[in-house]
């Protein structure tokens, strides 16, 4: 009996190594995921190769550099099946690009006016709401700062993205344009001017995300720069005073430079038709001119011949008689 029960015990312990050990070892890799792998804990690093070795950190300065340094993680690649041992772990990520509002707050789902407006102050103190979508993926040449160096790194890059968004909105100043004095420095008018220019910039000072937190920041596009109802309303009143001023200068510019045309149109007709009254009266000096160099006599002929033909045209001739 105690043999049976022995044999019993050890058929159990080798059904349960056999399915705890080799059947929920077997694990795959889809083709938009990522893996890591952790033995008692640690996950399988390469060598002594960190973060500072790959370019991703190139954009942080010396200061991030020795407080954002990870070290490089074996990253399972897409495939299977793939076998793990009971004390070890993995851990999987999708690299699929995600996109969100950009007020999302993912500790507070009622920060931010429900996650979806973003309120800054302007340098002239105008407190505006800011409305946008961002894209991120997770980035595999970070995956430890992903999975274990930063705790909820979603959290830590919007925070981020939004503390720099601020701080650029607090800040802001176009360049002038004198053409559009009525509106200058007014800074929500500045700012939806030059929305492009304000991706651009959160685009820059955000590359260095991957580095800080494991997740690159593939572009942020701000759509939306509402300020309060009583100040749009103000700045609405003088966007139409400078429409309507602008279209009034653009008016007379036009009218004048229709008329400064049309004067030298008329200055060419009245060149045109001097030169033709002109170009005879040269033609005929220069033969007269000829017919001198012939003779004395000559020129007298051609004046009679002249006279002649005239005479011949006529129908009537009033001529000066002598007393």
């Amino acid at each position: 009996m105690s043999v049976s029960l022995l044999a019993g015990v050890v058929i159990g312990v080798a059904a349960w190594f056999i399915v705890r050990c080799i059947a929920g070892g077997i694990y795959t890799v889809d083709q938009n995921e990522r893996a890591v792998m952790t033995t008692f804990g640690r996950a399988e690093r390469v060598g002594t190769a960190t973060t500072l070795d790959d370019p991703i950190s190139a954009k942080l300065d010396d200061e991030e550099k020795q407080r954002y340094k990870y070290p490089q993680v074996r990253v399972i690649m897409p495939g299977g099946p793939y076998f793990k041992l009971p004390w070890q772990k993995v851990y999987k990520v999708s690299i699929a690009t995600q996109t969100v509002n950009m007020a999302f707050d993912p500790e507070l789902s009622d920060a931010n006016q429900g996650g979806t407006v973003v309120e800054a102050v302007t340098k002239d103190q105008l407190n505006t709401g800011l409305t946008g979508q961002i894209r991120y993926h997770i980035s595999e040449r970070n995956l430890y700062a992903y999975l274990f160096g930063v705790d909820k790194p979603i959290a830590h890059v919007m925070g981020y993205f939004v503390s720099v968004l601020r701080e650029r909105i607090a800040t802001f100043e176009a360049p002038p344009d004198p053409d559009n004095a009525a509106a200058a420095g007014i800074s929500i008018n500045d700012l939806r001017k030059n929305l492009r220019d304000l991706n651009e910039h959160m685009d820059r000072e955000c590359s260095s995300s991957d580095a800080r937190y494991g997740i690159v920041l593939d572009a942020s596009l701000i759509t939306g720069i509402d300020p309060p109802p009583e100040v749009e309303s103000a700045l609405a009143a003088i966007n139409t005073a400078h429409n309507m001023v602008s279209s009034d200068i653009s008016l007379a510019q036009a009218t004048a430079d229709q008329r400064i045309e049309q004067s030298k149109r008329a200055a060419e007709i009245e060149t045109l038709k001097a030169q033709a009254e002109v170009q005879p009266l040269v033609a005929l000096a220069g033969q007269l001119a000829e017919l001198k160099q012939t003779g004395a006599g000559a020129l007298q002929a051609y004046v009679r011949n002249v006279r002649l033909s005239l005479f011949g045209q006529t129908q009537q001739v009033v001529m000066e008689a002598k007393r």
